[in-house]
């Protein structure tokens, strides 16, 4: 049983349902190559551990030196034995080149010649997955130009239209809106939730994304006298309704605790998941898929899940994407759900990544299922390669498909 779940898993293309990722079409904002693998933020917040440098004097480096320097301290000084570390070397290995190196350059060169045309799909097959979804955001002056301009994506990489800075940060973002030819107002009075609505089904009609999408924090409430709760029940609701799209919530995270650290500086905190009870309650007609960054809230969302058939729990996000956090939950989510959530996603931001985070999932997964199996052949219930197939499918393909068909 153990060989077949591994062949199974090894020969199943995925879908990956929430990157970070670009296109070459969309220029530099497609990261890719070594130099971007080592400055990953989840490196440099290990870097500052490590290393006697302060954020200020490193932020102050070229990538390239950043990059030298964190090889040097998390490779070279020390063995790579984090997630993030072990996740470079898997790279490496997988791409065939010296995960010892004592220079960047020999691994440098290699990646200068690569053509993207070329690359990314290799890049696909190694990690095993025939698609991604992104992470687009209509209020970003760079990657909207490319939108206005007609950029043409292909079905490997489809959009996500992202929602944060309507959602988390209406009053410094309005104005954007406005600029767009919508009569929004700071308070989100007036036709603002008309209006918005507009905006989301023309950006809609601009991207075609699969579902839209915000992160929220641990401290997120529905309902609640703000501004957020008023959007989201007379705007985003009505207009994915409208559209027929899903919404992504990513609950828990904390921003900026450290600032000095930039994008490292962001932390955990448990949400109050009673506020996706009312919304899956409130809101049948709409489909949530939900990721939330605490361990603590787990649990709970398997719960509601079982109450809910409109949502659907997705992924161990971020600081759980690590395999003992991955183990727990998935075992959780099979023994109170079945195979009926999506048990993975990369949220990669570096092209590479998703070779080692999918290489993580597989491997992570293949005991879990052997034993799921193992359990329901010794209670009575033989097991064959068809169900497992049927199983591996569903599980990292057609929940997803069907959820925002």
């Amino acid at each position: 049983m153990a060989r077949v779940v591994e062949e199974v898993l090894d020969a199943t293309p995925f879908v990956d349902i929430h990157t970070h990722l670009f296109p070459p079409a969309f220029g530099g904002l497609g990261l890719w190559g070594i130099d971007e693998l080592l400055t990953y933020h989840y490196l440099e917040a290990e870097l500052f551990r490590s290393c006697a440098i302060e954020p200020e004097e490193y932020w102050s480096l070229s990538k390239p030196q950043q990059a030298d320097l964190i090889w040097r301290t998390l490779f070279v000084e020390n063995t790579p034995v984090s997630e993030a570390a072990r996740g470079v070397v898997a790279v490496l290995s997988a791409l065939r080149l010296d995960p010892a190196a004592g220079s960047l350059e020999p691994l440098r060169g290699y990646f200068r010649a690569q053509k993207p045309g070329e690359y990314i799909p290799k890049v696909f097959r190694l990690a095993g997955i025939s698609s991604v979804v992104m992470t687009n955001d209509p209020l970003d002056d760079v990657e909207a130009g490319f939108w206005k301009q007609g950029v043409a994506t292909d079905g490997c990489f489809r959009s996500a239209l992202r929602l944060d800075r309507i959602l988390n940060d209406w009053p410094a973002h309005c104005g954007r809106v406005t600029a767009e030819g919508y009569a929004v107002e700071q308070n989100a009075g007036g036709r603002t939730a008309a209006e918005l609505r507009r905006f989301v089904s023309d950006w809609s009609t601009r991207m075609r994304p699969v579902y839209m999408a915000v992160s929220l924090p641990d401290t997120f409430e529905y309902p609640a006298e703000d501004i957020r709760t008023k959007l989201l029940a007379e705007a985003i609701l009505p207009a994915c309704r409208e559209l027929n799209l899903p919404v992504s919530l990513m609950i828990g995270v904390r921003r900026q605790v450290n600032p000095r650290l930039r994008l490292a500086g962001d932390a955990v905190g448990r949400a109050d998941l009673r506020a996706i009870e009312t919304l899956c309650r409130e809101f049948p007609e709409n489909r949530f898929l939900v990721s939330v960054l605490s361990r603590e809230n787990q649990h709970e969302l398997c719960v509601y899940a079982r109450k809910f058939r409109n949502l659907m729990p997705f992924g161990c996000w971020w600081f759980l994407n690590n395999p003992s956090m991955v183990e727990e939950i998935t075992r959780e989510r099979l023994e109170m759900l079945g195979t009926s959530f999506i048990p993975q996603h990369s949220d990669a931001r570096i092209l590479e990544q998703v070779i080692y985070k999918w290489r993580n999932t597989r491997r992570t997964l293949a005991p879990i299922l052997t034993q799921s199996y193992a359990t329901l052949a010794a209670d009575g219930r033989a097991v064959t390669r068809a169900d497992v197939q049927k199983d591996v499918t569903r599980l990292f393909r057609s929940n997803f498909e069907r959820w925002v068909s």
